[in-house]
């Protein structure tokens, strides 16, 4: 027993206890690794403001292409105005001109009628050629009815081409404006979508960069703490050891001390020690319970009876909830594809979810933001007194209503839905105001 006992505390003095090692990560490893990691955060910390900066950048490319857009989309309405007007022009000057050959035509019948009837001689010949008194009264009466009648004639011919110059000279007009409305829309166009185009890039650009760098921090968080974690384990699983050592060692001694001979028996009057009670531990107070919290139920708003209005203008516009955001898409009729390069997205873009759903409830609101406010400007609402159906509005000059770039419709209880932008698709979210807010009004037809 004695020897077995010696045995196996060798065994164990010299490591050789059951348990496979683990291969912990040097302490130079783990501090390599938190440098990296250290480094990839200072680079993000780094980097958080230029992002910013470049976010910042690209937001404000996409607010000035929703304002070039809607400077296209109204100089379009203004061109097709314009073509209404040529066309309405066109058409007084071919009456005009109709009008103008029959009055010709009429002169001429009547030129070759007098002839035909010698009233186109002079008055005093035609009188002394009479074959007597009779015929001499009635020459009189004829020469003065035919001056009488070419005097309308004439007359009548002189406003008839009067009024086909003027028609020719709007319908000229008319056309050269529509033309140069169309060069100017044309411009517009591209240069609204030139801004969104680049907008898109720089907000991709921006994202790429933010992933690449949050990538990089988080590949070295992770090798960091896997080595950690590696580091930690060992750590424990030598300890772990060192108590199976020491229990065993403990052991050891024990068996050897009990095959050592007894001890022999106190003398009289010798008190044995006392055993001695085990020390009680204290008895760490159970944790008193958490209150329960119950998470608020979301408020709905008591707005308008359901057969206003602003109510339709509500059901209409939550109705379209996850149709996707269209560049120039959509209008009073619903969605519909966008422009270029929104060609092939079929939805809405903010003011013509706004529209549609005004028109659903019979009132047109305009087919833009700046129009939806211009339009209702006497109706403007603080945002105390905002009610379900108001409309709110955000630019990127709060001082000027043509730098509007966004439109909402307030629902009531600090929420909104809208048609966010690029990407998106038509939601509710909660109302925010910012240093753009523009602020409201209340269509009501």
């Amino acid at each position: 027993m004695r020897g077995a006992g010696t045995g196996l505390a060798a065994l164990i003095a010299i490591g050789l206890a059951p348990g496979v090692a683990v291969a912990a990560p040097s302490d130079a490893e783990v501090a390599q690794a938190q440098a990296e990691r250290d480094a990839a955060a200072a680079q993000v910390g780094q980097l958080s403001a230029q992002l910013a900066a470049a976010e910042a950048a690209a937001t404000r490319a996409g607010q000035d292409a929703q304002i070039a857009l809607q400077d296209y989309e109204i100089t379009q309405a203004a061109l097709e105005e314009a073509r209404a007007a040529q066309a309405a022009a066109q058409a007084a000057l071919d009456q005009a001109r109709a009008q103008l050959d029959q009055g010709r035509a009429d002169v001429a019948t009547f030129a070759r009628s007098s002839y035909m009837q010698g009233s186109t001689a002079p008055g005093i010949t035609a009188l002394m050629t009479s074959g007597g008194p009779a015929e001499l009264v009635e020459r009189a009466a004829l020469l003065e009815a035919a001056g009488t009648h070419r005097v309308d004639v004439v007359g009548q011919l002189t406003v008839l081409e009067q009024q086909a110059t003027a028609a020719e000279v709007e319908t000229t007009a008319s056309a050269a404006q529509a033309e140069e409305l169309e060069a100017q829309a044309a411009d517009q166009l591209a240069s609204a979508q030139a801004q969104e185009i680049a907008a898109r890039e720089q907000m991709a650009a921006v994202a790429t960069q933010r992933a690449e760098v949050e990538e990089q921090l988080a590949a070295a968080e992770a090798e960091f703490g896997e080595l950690s974690a590696q580091q930690e384990a060992a750590e424990q699983q030598a300890a772990q050891q060192l108590a199976a050592q020491q229990a065993a060692q403990q052991q050891a001694a024990q068996q050897q001390a009990a095959n050592r001979p007894a001890p022999s028996a106190p003398s009289p009057g010798t008190a044995a020690p006392a055993p001695q009670s085990p020390r009680p531990q204290p008895v760490s107070p159970a944790p008193a319970p958490r209150p329960v919290t119950t998470p608020a139920p979301i408020q709905t708003t008591v707005g308008a009876p359901s057969a206003s209005a602003a109510q339709r203008a509500i059901d209409a516009a939550t109705s379209q909830i996850g149709v996707r955001y269209s560049w120039g898409g959509g209008g009073k009729n619903g969605p519909s594809n966008g422009i270029t390069p929104d060609t092939g997205v079929y939805g809405f873009d903010c003011s013509g979810l706004m529209e549609y759903a005004y028109w659903q409830a019979g009132i047109s609101v305009g087919g833009v933001s700046r129009d939806q406010y211009w339009i209702n400007r006497g109706r403007t609402v603080a945002r105390a007194d905002l009610m379900p159906g108001d409309l709110v509005f955000w630019a990127s000059n709060p001082g000027d209503y043509r730098t509007i770039y966004h439109v909402a419709l307030y629902l009531g209880g600090g929420r909104v839905v809208h048609a966010p932008d690029r990407g998106d698709v038509v939601k509710v979210e909660s109302m925010w105001y910012g240093s753009q807010y523009f602020g409201a009004v209340r269509p009501t037809g």
